[in-house]
């Protein structure tokens, strides 16, 4: 938005108008929404009815972590290992099952890959899901699943439908005021192929954005997001507030964004203002951790992530996400160099994914706290897809291994994937559903549907998967239909 106009309706805001709206939501009141645009496009109309189901559950949870594995992460290379076979020039790929040898864990009859010596230790404390099926959604693109995750409704919608962080804090409301119910943390929102994609679904959408994520890309500038801007004066920070409220009432504004969109900003504003000078901003500064409990986690941005997440739920948010973060072709998205991308994420995750189990269960939190580690789908050397509905290649991997590059899962696999739940009233030591040993690797017991996993994660908070919304004169089920069902084997 910067120098540039902004048209809204017949009239363009002043140059100037523009640039303060664009630098306070950018700078101050850490809007719940991505951008202001975003918030104008949660369409117009009342304030959605939210509806709760007749019959509902006892929470066993207070809040929820989602360590966010983008890009897809191969299960059989993590936490379902198949026959390891080593790297050889002349090794016909479709061999391959898993480029690492299995190690054992707490638990006796779980093992999961090696590189995750950590997380095998805290095991005993949570279940492994390894009968994940991601959805059929045609020509496979991260974009499409990611947000089918995060929202539960498949792309394109027609309305603007809420990310689950939002749903969470709109049904259940912040466990403590000065704190912001939903954030999200590690996504780099200006780099990327498929940023737009991300930003869709990274909102509270028809829910109001004061039900939207505080987005922090890096944990170590967190901090700064929940100080009032060092470059502006008490007088000018408020004027600037001020000058924000008077563009928003602005007829052409008020035509495309609903009283109660408006009034839902302001009050994540006031909401921002509270928290600017709270105590409970401290939470937001990893760099009051102690060193040796910081060097843990400092395996990168994530592992910073995973520090900060433990950090606001011990403050008291309801739903931290914390991302390796998706950029196309890097990270988890190993279209090739499987092996080697794949021993690099590994050693992001391990630390830090175990220590978080451990620092909750040591504060008395991971009872009340459920964590869950989840991706879009899985990866396999060979099927794009599942069998049976296989799409087009997006890998183009040979059928025999000459060079290192060629060693790893490549494509898009949604037949099975693993996911890992702690805390929360979830069992401990206890792995549900079971994967083929030899390729298809496809799921052969207990298959596990997003709404039905959806429906699981809900289940500990509270919330029916027959919860839902009026907006527009529509429901809108927590889970798709209000359909999902909860799988009660993974609760203690």
């Amino acid at each position: 938005m910067e120098n540039q106009t902004l048209k809204t309706g017949e009239r363009r805001l002043t140059k100037e108008e523009a640039l303060i709206s664009s630098k306070i939501d950018r700078r101050g009141f850490m809007g719940r929404s991505v951008t202001t645009a975003a918030m104008l496009a949660s369409l117009i109309g009342v304030e959605p009815e939210m509806v709760k189901a007749a019959t509902p559950n006892a929470a066993t949870a207070d809040s929820l972590i989602v360590l966010w594995m983008g890009g897809g992460m191969a299960s059989t290379e993590t936490f379902d290992p198949k026959r390891y076979t080593p790297f050889a020039p002349g090794v016909r790929t479709d061999k391959v099952l898993s480029t690492f040898p299995a190690i054992n864990t707490a638990v006796d009859n779980i093992k999961i890959s090696q590189g995750l010596e950590s997380v095998a230790k805290v095991m005993d404390r949570g279940s492994l899901i390894r009968s994940f099926q991601a959805a059929d959604l045609g020509f496979i693109l991260h974009s499409r699943h990611q947000f089918h995750w995060h929202t539960g409704y498949i792309p394109p919608q027609p309305m603007a439908v809420p990310h689950i962080g939002a749903v969470i804090a709109k049904m259940l409301g912040p466990r403590v005021d000065t704190v912001p119910p939903f954030i999200s943390i590690g996504q780099n929102l200006e780099i990327g192929g498929e940023s737009p994609a991300l930003k869709s679904f990274h909102t509270a959408g028809f829910l109001g954005s004061e039900y939207g994520p505080v987005l922090l890309a890096d944990p170590q500038d967190a901090a700064s997001a929940v100080r009032p801007p060092s470059d502006l004066g008490a007088t000018r920070f408020t004027s600037r507030r001020k000058l924000y409220e008077k563009i928003l009432a602005k007829e052409p504004v008020y035509q495309f964004a609903g009283d109660y969109q408006r009034q839902s900003l302001l009050r994540s504003l006031d909401a921002a203002d509270k928290l600017l000078t709270s105590p409970s901003a401290k939470a937001f500064d990893i760099s009051l951790e102690a060193k040796e409990k910081f060097d843990i986690y400092n395996t990168s941005r994530f592992g910073q992530g995973c520090l900060l997440a433990r950090r606001l739920v011990e403050a008291g948010a309801r739903y931290v996400e914390v991302t390796t973060e998706y950029v196309p072709f890097r990270w988890w998205d190993s279209h090739q160099d499987g092996h080697s991308r794949a021993e690099m994420m590994k050693k992001i995750i391990d630390g830090p994914v175990a220590q978080l189990i451990l620092d909750l269960e040591e504060r008395g939190l991971l009872n009340r706290t459920l964590v869950v580690l989840a991706s879009e789908f899985s990866r396999d050397a060979i099927t794009e897809g599942k069998v049976g509905k296989e799409v087009k290649d997006q890998a183009n991997t040979p059928d025999v291994m000459q060079l290192p590059v060629h060693y790893g899962m490549h494509r898009h696999f949604t037949a099975a994937g693993s996911v890992l739940m702690f805390g929360g009233g979830i069992k401990k030591g206890f792995v549900y559903g079971k994967t083929a040993e030899e390729r298809p690797c496809t799921t052969i017991e207990n298959p596990v549907s997003l709404e039905d996993l959806h429906a699981t994660i809900y289940h500990a908070l509270g919330i029916p998967p027959d919860a839902k919304f009026i907006n527009e004169q529509r429901p809108v089920f927590v889970t798709k239909d209000g359909k999902g069902k909860v799988v009660n084997d993974l609760y203690a």
